[in-house]
Formats: C-alpha cells, structure tokens, sequence
C-alpha cells in the first residue's frame, strides 16, 4: 500500500429533474457571465439548452454559448472559446454535454487563466497555476470528466492527442441527471460503459501497491457497469440501469479506485489516444479495440492481479493454472465487449493501419509519455508496436 491524496471538490446533485438547479449553483459558486459550452445538436434537439438558457435567464445571469465540441475536442474550438470568454469577460464555465464538452471547457479554463498558449500544458512543456471556475451538466455516462483532473484535447496538425491533468480543473459542481441519457444511441452507450469500465481497469491492473477496500470497490464498480451495461442493451430507458452506470462513471475517474496504488497502469489509453487521434474513432470503442491485446502482452507480469480479476470481476472457475485463469478472464471480457457491440481488435474498429501507420503511431505514444510507461508492465516504443500490430 502507498501513501496517496484523495481530492474530490465537485458538489454532486443527482436525479430527475436536477438541471432546474443550475442558476442556483452558479450563484453559489460566484458565476455571473458564463460560458455555456456544448457539442453537437442532440442539446439543442431535445431542448436541454433552452432549459438551461431560460433558467439563467429567470435568474438574471449572463452568458454566451459555444458549441461544436466533437469527440476528440479539437485544440481550434478551444483557442475560439478563449478568445470569445476574453471578448464577453466570462468568469464562469458551464459544460452541457459528455467527456468532449468537458474536456474542451477545461482547456478553454487553462487558456483564460493563465498567459501563453494553452497548448503548452498539454505538451507537457508549462504547469497550469490557475483556471476558471467550471460547472457540468452531464448528458453522457463515460468519460468521468464531471469529477475528474483530466482533460483531454487533440490537435489537428499532425493530429497529436493529449491529456493533462491538475487539480485546478476540477469541476465545482456537476450535474448528474440520468434520463438525460436515455436518447443515447446504443453505441454510445456502450462506448460509455466501456470507458467506464477501462478507467477502473487501468487503475486496478498494477504492480505498484494495493489496499483491499480499493479493490474491492473497483471489483464492485466493474460488476455493476458489467451488469448494467446488458440491461441497457435490451431495455435503454431503464433509468436505475442509467443511474448506476452514470455514478459509476462519476467514481471510476475521481480517483476512488486508485486509492494506495502507484497511480496505475494507463497504456490503453496512450495506445488509444493515438488512434483518436490518427482515425476520430470513438474513444470507448478504440480503448476496446485495444484492450485484448495489451493484456494478452502483459498479463505474466502481472499475473496475481489478472488471476484477481478474472475470479472476482469476471467471475471465471477457480480452475487451472494461474497463468489459465488470467486468460479465461481476458477472454470473458472480450466476450462481454461483443456482447455489447463492441469491437475486440483493428478490423472490428473499422481502421486498417499500414504498417507505416501503426509505426508512428507507437512513436507519437511513446513521445507522448517520455519514452515508457506502464505499471502492469513498463512498455517502449517497440512494446507498443508489437500491441498494435497484435491488435490488427
């Protein structure tokens, strides 16, 4: 066990009918020009940003609207976002929307806040000091950005996809309403479930220090996804099946399930980022896609922990070798991505890399996280050619 620091600042208010609360927190918080970010036409189809607006409207705020975030948050929206917050003299930021409108929002903080480019931070070459107070109304169960430190932004030339995480991002209140993710698209939904679940996973597969309560709560967490992510799958509108995966997504990436561990594992989502980033793919789907393989690399460096999760997560026979049963249990979950819709390699995902491709792609990863990186297993530029290719 290590020591660790847990930071959860985010005021959570969920349930039906809960975005009628955001004037009110805004005020709470000391908003009173805002930003309302978002991404596509599902908010303004189903009418949640005209509640939104009317609502600040009745209580007398402010605010401009940006649309246009898309999954993989472009760095150009960002930089527009700036530039309209400086003009207007926003001071504070409300995400309407999933993980891409959150992730954007955070950026557009950073680039506010502080003096330079805002790029900067995600090519690890500055430390954000400060950013502008953010608040979320969640329309999509994934990413765990409502909660979370991370943001993550690509950039279109050379299509470079990063993450960057502080403290400062976190949201100061998030909004957690599951039926408005009942209009999902079943894809989306399991993109999101999926997320969820990796976020967990990443944290969980580790050689670097483990507690028992935090086990047992990601163990707990991954079943209750696994389980409702099936029942969404026949029954969409079930709203204590979009209720549990929704809270997951809130806890799988606030740090919970890390808690006395070195931090975590993580390459699934560097090997990913750089297919988001190279294809648009949709990120559950690309983190799916990957995952198989990652772990058939290195799962015998990390064997009591793969043994682990496949009796109590997967819920394998306690029957075999030790190196049996943490196959049995890699096989199960890909077995539940199909089950689910879910790709399991390169060809489901719909991409076809050449052998060019899957090349660089290892090296922007490997630039991209200093050189190696891994906790289940430190992995190198070559390591992470050898998952790609094995992922085809």
């Amino acid at each position: 066990m290590f020591d660790f620091k847990y930071f959860t600042p985010t005021k959570v208010i969920f349930g039906k009918n809960t975005e009628s609360m955001v004037a009110e927190l805004i005020k709470e918080f000391g908003g009173t020009k805002i930003l309302i970010h978002y991404g596509g036409g599902s908010v303004v189809r189903s009418g949640l940003l005209k509640r939104v607006t009317d609502t600040l409207e009745e209580a007398g705020i402010s605010y401009v609207t940006l649309g246009g975030a898309v999954p993989n948050p472009h760095l150009s929206l960002v930089y527009e976002g700036i530039e309209l917050c400086k003009k207007e003299k926003v001071d504070f930021l409300l995400a309407v929307g999933g993980g891409s409108a959150i992730d954007s929002a955070k950026a557009i903080g950073y680039g506010l806040a502080n003096e330079g480019d805002v790029w900067d931070f995600y090519d690890y070459k500055r430390t954000a000091t400060e950013s502008i107070p953010l608040g979320v109304i969640l329309t999509i169960a994934a990413t765990g950005s409502e909660m979370s430190d991370s943001s993550v932004i690509t950039k279109e030339e050379g299509l470079v996809k990063r993450g960057y995480n502080s403290d400062l991002s976190r949201p100061k209140f998030a909004i957690l309403n599951p039926e408005l993710t009942m209009t999902l698209p079943d894809y989306q939904t399991a993109c999101g479930c999926t997320d969820i679940m990796m976020h967990t996973m990443e944290r969980y597969f580790t050689n670097g220090g483990n507690m028992e309560i935090t086990d047992s709560l990601a163990e707990g967490l991954l079943r209750t996804v696994k389980k409702n992510a099936l029942i969404l799958k026949d029954d969409p509108k079930n709203y204590d099946a979009r209720a549990e995966v929704m809270w997951a997504g809130s806890l799988s990436h606030n740090g919970l399930t890390g808690c006395g561990n070195d931090g975590g594992d993580w390459m699934t989502h560097k090997l990913e980022h750089e297919l988001g980033g190279l294809y648009d793919v949709a990120h559950g789907a690309g983190l799916a896609a990957i995952w198989g393989s990652w772990a058939r690399y290195v799962y015998k460096n990390c064997l009591p922990r793969f043994k682990k999760f496949a009796l109590n997560v997967m819920e394998v026979e306690d029957r075999g070798t030790d190196e049996e049963i943490a196959l049995c249990g890699i096989e199960a979950m890909e077995d539940f991505f199909r089950s689910i819709n879910m790709p399991t390699n390169l060809k489901e995902l719909g991409v076809k890399p050449t052998e060019e491709e899957l090349a660089l792609m290892a090296k922007k990863c490997a630039i991209g996280v200093g050189g190696a990186k891994g906790s289940a297993r430190v992995l190198n530029e070559e390591a992470m050619l050898a998952i790609y290719r094995a992922s085809m």
